[in-house]
């Protein structure tokens, strides 16, 4: 008899940066997670804790792949890191807040705001490049394991490309799909696709010990 149980993926971001590093363009600068990041994710894997997750994957930086191990320890599960899987490579514009990209490369900064689905990031990627690589991790994870529940940890920018894919939403509407630090997504594969679930939930905290 053929196995009906559908491949279901947890797709998280990962939890809050430093305050200075939340209100810059990060992209590939590997920055850790802060305390309320940490916190954040311990908060989801407590929900996750009583989901059978066969598999726990992040990007291979490392507030991403801090954030996987905290979901992961519940299970006793190691986590595999994708280069895949990683956010915008933003270039020249890593490191920089918006008033200041605006500032020094202000043709280029209206461009992006205008068609950010067709723009080129400065020395970096744009957005088909990432979809491109972020969607064949995806399709890779989901492959090897089908039928099962697995986490998969990255970042805004690779997660809506991964659900823009998934749902069949052109890139350029790639803002519309929240995503918040420690938020979850989750997916199920259906004979005629990927089904959304749940999309940009955020586990609340819980609140300190009198």
């Amino acid at each position: 008899m053929q196995d009906l149980t559908p491949t279901v993926i947890y797709l998280v971001r990962h939890g809050a940066v430093g305050g200075a590093e939340s209100r810059r363009f990060i992209g590939h600068l590997d920055v850790p997670l802060s305390p309320l990041g940490e916190a954040q994710c311990e908060a989801l894997a407590r929900r996750l804790a009583t989901v059978a997750l066969a598999a726990v994957y992040s990007s291979d930086l490392l507030r991403s792949r801090r954030s996987a191990e905290i979901l992961a320890a519940p299970h006793g599960l190691r986590t595999e890191a994708l280069p895949g899987l990683r956010e915008f490579a933003m270039g020249r514009w890593e490191g920089l807040t918006a008033e200041e990209i605006r500032a020094r490369d202000p043709v280029a900064f209206e461009e992006w705001m205008a068609d950010i689905g067709r723009f080129e990031f400065p020395e970096g990627e744009h957005l088909e490049q990432v979809a491109a690589r972020a969607w064949r991790a995806f399709e890779r994870i989901a492959a090897t394991h089908a039928g099962a529940r697995v986490a998969v940890v990255a970042h805004g920018g690779t997660n809506r490309a991964i659900l823009c894919r998934a749902l069949g939403i052109p890139l350029g509407r790639i803002l519309a799909l929240g995503q918040d630090y420690a938020a979850l997504s989750v997916l199920e594969a259906a004979p005629e696709g990927w089904r959304l679930r749940l999309l940009n939930h955020c586990e609340p905290l819980l609140a300190p010990s009198p």
